[in-house]
């Protein structure tokens, strides 16, 4: 989605940029585990086909996606770029944070949005990251001028994956159905009333 090509969104613990050719390669890597693959219901892409695939994310008005940084403690933060944080390493690269829309930002009937986290690197995980990145995701999908409500949020989740369904809790989703077939939870956005 162009609309977040020039967006940073910092948070205390990770910092979002747009996924640029710069993170194909380090993407790619990550995809190269089953698991990985697995919990995020991707397939096998060749680096050529990885390259394709981040043009798409940026140009399609159905996704939209950031790239999670991560940010030192207290750190001063320079001037920089989406593209200049891509290559610094004060800030490496652990996951992204994506949504897709399942119908067009006008269609408030139809309108779904899957939203989904990675942090690929296991030497980050269960440090609150994940909840920080999905937070400013939200933050920012919810401000114009996406005005994305939370009522048409939701999440698919393989249902072995425990801590992933908590996190989400924690934000507000709850588990709606069981996909059998998928081996998945449809979690949605309940908020305060559930």
């Amino acid at each position: 989605m162009l609309v977040n090509q020039d967006t940073v969104l910092l948070g205390s613990k990770v910092i979002l940029v747009p996924y640029t050719k710069e993170h194909v390669k380090k993407y790619h890597e990550w995809m190269l585990d089953d698991r990985l693959r697995e919990l995020t219901a991707s397939e096998p892409l060749t680096l050529d086909e990885e390259y394709q695939m981040q043009r798409r994310w940026r140009d399609d008005d159905d996704k939209l996606t950031f790239i999670i940084l991560s940010r030192p403690p207290a750190s001063e933060l320079p001037q920089l770029t989406p593209t200049a944080f891509a290559t610094d390493p004060a800030f490496p690269m652990i996951g992204d944070v994506n949504m897709f829309f399942k119908a067009a930002l006008d269609d408030d009937e139809e309108l779904e949005v899957e939203v989904e986290v990675m942090i690929a690197e296991p030497a980050y995980r269960r440090q609150g990251r994940a909840r920080e990145a999905l937070s400013l995701l939200i933050a920012y999908a919810k401000a114009p001028p996406l005005s994305v409500p939370h009522s048409v949020l939701l999440a698919r989740i393989a249902e072995d994956n425990k801590p992933s369904i908590a996190l989400f809790e924690t934000l507000g989703f709850r588990v709606v159905k069981r996909v059998d077939a998928f081996r998945e939870v449809e979690m949605r956005w309940r908020g305060a009333e559930a």
